[in-house]
């Protein structure tokens, strides 16, 4: 679902929505009641709901040890990028 960002001409009152694509846009300041609340033309920010979508989806995080023919435990220095299996 969009997140929209308004703000009110006449306070200066500004803050996000939630809102669906096809909802009718806002007009009245939630803080002075003016009809003058207007949807600003912002990069598009989204929220992810549902199954499957997490904080860490795609960021970098600690590196699995590579296979060895060795049963032995991963090097000290697994997951800190300087293992041969973190390159």
């Amino acid at each position: 679902m969009p997140i929209y960002e308004y703000r009110c001409d006449a306070c200066g009152f500004q803050k996000e929505h939630l809102q669906k694509v096809s909802d009718v846009a806002l007009n009245a300041c939630p803080s002075c009641g003016a009809e003058s609340y207007r949807k600003l033309l912002t990069t598009p920010g989204i929220q992810l709901k549902g199954g499957g979508y997490y904080a860490t989806d795609f960021k970098g995080g600690a590196c699995k040890p590579a296979e060895s023919k060795s049963d032995g435990p991963p090097s000290p220095a697994c997951g800190t990028g300087a293992c041969p299996a973190c390159q």
